[in-house]
């Protein structure tokens, strides 16, 4: 039996390391997988659905990217869409992408 696909941009695997910045405090994750509206963050300890957090992937040009959690995978992470990304924001994620398309 298929599986339908409803993403509407391709996923690109990675396994950088991720700080959530929520609130005061930072959590360390790692991120499983990225696209251009989205990302999984692995964790055992997801944040809860609609929860709103910044993303700082550790890269060269650091790469800051304001998130909503859409999906939790008990055990496993959360699935975050990106939110009110500026031009700036969205440049420095087109760029990463294509850095991890072209291998």
């Amino acid at each position: 039996m298929s599986t339908i696909e409803r993403r509407r941009h391709p996923r690109y695997g990675c396994s950088n390391e991720l700080e959530i910045e929520w609130g005061s405090e930072v959590l360390r994750a790692s991120v499983r997988d990225i696209s251009n509206s989205g990302m999984f963050i692995s964790t055992t300890d997801p944040l809860w659905m609609r929860a709103e957090f910044s993303a700082r992937i550790p890269l060269p040009q650091p790469l800051v990217l304001d998130c909503v959690v859409r999906r939790i995978e008990p055990g496993r992470g959360m699935g975050v869409e990106f939110k009110d990304l500026t031009p700036d924001m969205r440049k420095a994620l087109d760029e990463y992408l294509w850095e991890l398309a072209a291998g």
